[in-house]
Formats: structure tokens, sequence, C-alpha cells
């Protein structure tokens, strides 16, 4: 803190302006509790600075939507590019007049007498109650071999990556076929390059099923309102990867399949790396044999669900996909020094980054430990992370019902805390 400015006071925190941060801030503003949200970049920062050029979400634009605000434009079965989310999330900030503090880094969460202190780079603020709504995509995973791959390939993350033209010439190794993985292969073959996948664990799905965006089954059928507490697996059930999908005008499929067609090379997940040589596990047809099960049972669920309920006038007759041609002689080794491949692209996942909480709620992971969005201290409180409380919480619309009980669940805990002068008085 510099020397002479005062201990700013206020009751609640929220920490990111991003869609979590600014549905805190809606239900905070309703309950008129005084709150800041505090944004190290600027509002949507994630989808404005950190997205490849390309990217569109997985949702259809009917079925985005932030407390107070729905998609109301020309396009309602179309999908969101990174520049429109970040203009949708802007709007509600504006329309909800939300207090957003730009460009104002937290270096330090500390418990501190009854509530928090929290240090920033435009001074040290006292609070009652802090929201985490950074999400968890803070800093791209990629894996502890990493540093064995010679220094001669280049290798960026999504979050580096934009368009192929970044890439030097060669072939392209891209890791992990999730939606990230599965998006940026097909667009690099395209651009002209060979391109080999590695594939580990996935989540296969077609993009129309019986004529309707499959979202809009997980949707209508109740798949996405299971909840955290319902899930007999909840630490993998939040580590899933990201359906194989992609948002396109087409409404386009985008499986393994697909990519073979393009003439993507399929290899098994990416074990290890010994003398400059990338060996890859040889387990790649049970890998996709099981992610064509579970898609098929998924698929089963919907149409037990259309014949209880009766709504097949709203839908096509049942489809079945064709098993994933998984190569018969996939190669298990590739010499990263023979100049093959000139760059690596690590579609291998996300990890929050919670360096500055200096409170004891990450596990040996870096993971929250937290019961639904609430964690002890008293107080603390997340948004924004995978199946927080249902299993619609990692899209847009699952924010609304997560940031409702949070906030509920917080102005429930001032509430008990006998403060005189209301939920809305400043800390004394």
């Amino acid at each position: 803190m510099k020397a002479g400015r005062a201990i700013e006071r206020v009751t609640t925190i929220v920490v990111g302006a991003g869609h979590a941060g600014l549905a805190a801030s809606h239900f905070l503003t309703e309950r008129s509790i005084d709150h800041v949200v505090l944004e190290r970049g600027e509002v949507a920062n994630s989808w404005r600075r950190e997205r490849w050029d390309s990217l569109r979400l997985l949702t259809p634009n009917w079925l985005n939507s932030l407390p107070g605000r729905f998609y109301d434009g020309p396009d309602p079965d179309g999908y969101m590019s990174a520049a429109e989310v970040a203009g949708f999330i802007e709007d509600c900030a504006v329309a909800g007049r939300a207090p957003v503090r730009s460009r104002t880094d937290v270096t330090s969460v500390r418990a501190a007498g009854d509530g928090f202190h929290l240090s920033t780079s435009q001074g040290d603020i006292r609070s009652r109650a802090v929201v985490l709504a950074g999400g968890a995509c803070n800093v791209a995973a990629v894996p502890s071999f990493a540093a064995e791959v010679p220094a001669s390939i280049a290798r960026l993350t999504p979050l580096d990556y934009r368009n192929p033209s970044d890439l030097p010439p060669g072939g392209v190794l891209v890791v992990g076929a999730s939606a990230t993985g599965v998006q940026l292969a097909a667009e690099i073959r395209r651009s002209g390059r060979p391109v080999i996948l590695s594939v580990g664990e996935h989540v296969r799905l077609p993009r129309v099923y019986r004529r309707r965006d499959v979202l809009w089954w997980m949707h209508v059928s109740g798949v996405w309102d299971q909840r955290y507490d319902q899930v007999d697996d909840l630490t993998r059930a939040r580590r899933l990867p990201s359906p194989q999908l992609v948002g396109t005008p087409e409404r386009q499929t985008l499986d393994l399949n697909e990519l073979i067609g393009l003439g993507v090379e399929l290899v098994g997940r990416w074990a290890a790396v010994r003398d400059g040589v990338a060996l890859f596990s040889g387990g790649l047809r049970n890998v996709c044999s099981l992610a064509d099960l579970k898609m098929k049972r998924l698929l089963a669920g919907f149409d037990e669900w259309e014949l209880a309920t009766g709504r097949d006038a709203e839908v096509g007759p049942p489809e079945e996909f064709l098993p994933t041609r998984v190569p018969a002689d996939p190669r298990l080794r590739l010499d990263l020094t023979s100049g093959e491949i000139g760059s690596i692209v690590w579609a291998t996942g996300y990890r929050p980054d919670y360096h500055w909480l200096d409170v004891p709620v990450v596990d040996e992971k870096g993971r929250l430990r937290h019961e639904g969005g609430v964690l002890e201290p008293p107080g603390l409180y997340a948004l924004g992370l995978p199946m927080l409380r249902r299993r619609r919480s990692s899209f847009i619309n699952g924010i609304e019902d997560d940031a409702r009980f949070v906030i509920d669940h917080l102005a429930s805990g001032l509430a008990a805390g006998g403060r005189q002068g209301g939920l809305s008085s400043p800390v004394r």
C-alpha cells in the first residue's frame, strides 16, 4: 500500500469481471449490498485478449443468457464469436451499472478479523466477503514432459495461438482432442499443413441429433440440471474435457471421423519424451470405443426422455452414427528432431491461478476446495468453475442459478453477522 493511503472498506469484493463476476454483481445490486468488481484487464478480458480468431461459443445463441440479459438478435440458432461474447458481457455490465474497476490486479487475499484484506495494484481494501469469479481457465495446462521437447520446435497454447499464420513452416502436432483440440486441428489442416492429433480421453457428440442441436437435448431433458451432490465421482465430473463440438452456420459435426476425412493423422495419448522422441499410448482404439459408447448411451437417454414426454412432433427420427474410424496401426513414436513437425499446440486444458490467494483453500493440485461455491473461512465464495453446482455451470447460461445461490448464501451470512445499519452499510 502506498504511504498515506487509507484502507478502503467495502462490504463485498468480486474478483473478475467476466460473466461470473457480473452475475454476482447483478444479485448483489438486487440485494442492495455495496460491492466492487475488480478486474485485472477490462470487462470480458479473456474473451477479448485470450481467444483464437475463429473461436465461437459451443452453445447456440438462444441458449445464452445472463441475469437480466437474453440474446435478442437475428440469429438465434447461430453461435457467438469471441468478440460478440465480449460485447454481450459488456452490455450486461453497462446495463447493470456494475461497479467495475478495470486494470486492478489483486496481489493478495488474506483473512483479517471478521473479513478479508485485499492488496491490489490500486491500494488495499478490507471487506466482509469475497467472491472469486476469475474462472478456471487462467493458465494453459501443459504436461510435465513439455520441457523435454527440442528447442527447435515452436510451442503454443490456445492462449497464444490466433490463426495458422502464427505457426512456423512444417507439420503441426496438436495435443488434446477436446473441443479446442479438434477445432484447431481442423483449422490448421485446412490451411494446408500436415497435422497429427494426439488423442486422449474425449467426449464425442454430434452437433445435431434428430434435427435439434445436441445442447437443446441437454437443456430440455434435464441432463444439465444434475446437481453436484448427486454425482458419484464429483472430482472426475469436474475434470471432464469439453465435448467435441464447434459452432458453425452449417451446424457441422466435428469429430475424429471428420478430421480423418480432412487428412489429420490420429495417434494415441502422448505419454512421454525420450531422447527427442515422442512416445504415444497404444490405447487409441480403446479410448475411441469408450467415447463412442458413452455417446450412444447419452443419445439413447434422449430417446427415452422423448418417448416419456411425448414430444416426438418437435424432433426427427432416432439416428445412429458410425463408430470412430480408428487407424489400423497408429504410430507409437515420433522423432521430434526429424523436421517432420515444426510446432506443437498444447490443447491440453487449463487450470486456475490462485498464487495470490493467501487463504488455505487450495488443494495439492491447485484447485479450490469448495462445497457448491461455498468455501471456508466463512465469507469466501467461488463462481465460474466447472460443475460448481450443476452440470450446466460450465456454460454461460448456467451462471444465473449458481450466482443466485452464492449471493443468497453470502447475504444470509452478512445478516447473521449482526452488523448495524443493514447489509448495504460499509464495513466498519
